[in-house]
């Protein structure tokens, strides 16, 4: 490998991390990748003082320009919009900083689905100095803004992202057995059973992109996603559902299957006891990457 390639993947890490958060989708973040990777390979690397410096300013202001043309897109998405996820790195146990960061919070998709509601600047300004841990100079300079604007705009999405975050954060193990509970009611569903999972305030969130049936709204209240996933449990009683427990974006999640189909990417925000939020991700196309990776369930598998 030369030095300059040698020199791009050995930050390919962050600069991807930085791209996924930015944009919400890993296929985005690649491309974005390649675009930058492009403009590296013409660069003249030799005379740069800094070159990671010039690679994470590459990769930020390409995010910001497909984020912004993204937005456009999304104002005319059929229903709710939901990131699309990651499957767990098989060296998740590393100790190295970069692997460190890509199993914060900042990558659950959770915060992912929070960071929608910034604006594309916020989210660019308030990734860089909170997650990425740059300076409000450094930021503004990456972002080619003056200081005080990039400090206006992370106090803004800290803002707004303290006003909107869960109030409840439980642990890995906490939201695995919520889970485990729901698919247990799923696998013999009443009304009453299913009702008891999800707090009286829970929000139920579904992204079908226009192309599978979700709902076109997000649904509140407990008797309310009681009901629905009642219907759907007898959507499928005669086929019914198989779920497999894995770990997406660092975190506890559930993937529905229908035969040899993957149908649907769950995960929740709880409080111990309830399920307070619940995502259920459906689009095909979002789904295509988990479908190419991950492993159907054999018919009688139980759910670990």
């Amino acid at each position: 490998m030369d030095p300059q390639t040698a020199l791009f993947q050995q930050h390919r890490q962050r600069l991807f991390g930085l791209a996924y958060r930015m944009l919400g989708t890993p296929g985005d973040a690649e491309d974005v990748l390649h675009d930058a990777w492009l403009r590296w390979h013409a660069q003249d690397t030799a005379a740069l003082d800094d070159p990671e410096a010039w690679l994470v300013t590459v990769t930020t202001r390409l995010a910001l320009d497909r984020l912004r043309r993204a937005k456009t897109e999304r104002a005319h998405y059929p229903g709710p919009w939901l990131p699309e996820p990651l499957i767990e790195a098989e060296d998740a146990g590393s100790d190295t900083p970069e692997a460190t960061l890509e199993r914060d919070q900042s990558l659950t998709l959770s915060f992912l689905t929070l960071l929608e509601r910034l604006g594309p600047d916020e989210r660019a300004a308030f990734l860089l100095n909170e997650v990425f841990d740059y300076s409000h100079a450094e930021a503004a300079a990456i972002l080619g803004i003056a200081e005080n604007a990039c400090r206006q705009r992370v106090h803004r999405a800290r803002a707004r992202l303290r006003e909107d975050r869960p109030r409840y954060s439980v642990d890995a193990r906490a939201q695995q057995r919520l889970l485990q509970r729901f698919v247990a009611a799923m696998e013999q569903p009443t009304l009453a059973s299913l009702q008891a999972l999800f707090a009286e305030d829970a929000i139920h969130i579904s992204d079908g992109g226009g192309v599978v049936a979700a709902t076109m709204h997000p649904l509140h209240g407990a008797e309310r996603l009681a009901r629905l996933y009642l219907q759907i449990a007898h959507n499928t009683r005669l086929q019914p559902l198989r779920y497999s427990l894995l770990t997406l974006n660092g975190a506890p999640a559930l993937l529905a299957w229908a035969g040899g189909t993957l149908t649907t990417a769950i995960w929740i925000e709880g409080d111990g006891e309830h399920i307070r939020a619940i995502h259920a991700l459906r689009h095909p196309g979002k789904l295509a990457r988990l479908a190419a990776t991950v492993t159907n369930p054999p018919a009688g598998a139980s759910l670990q």
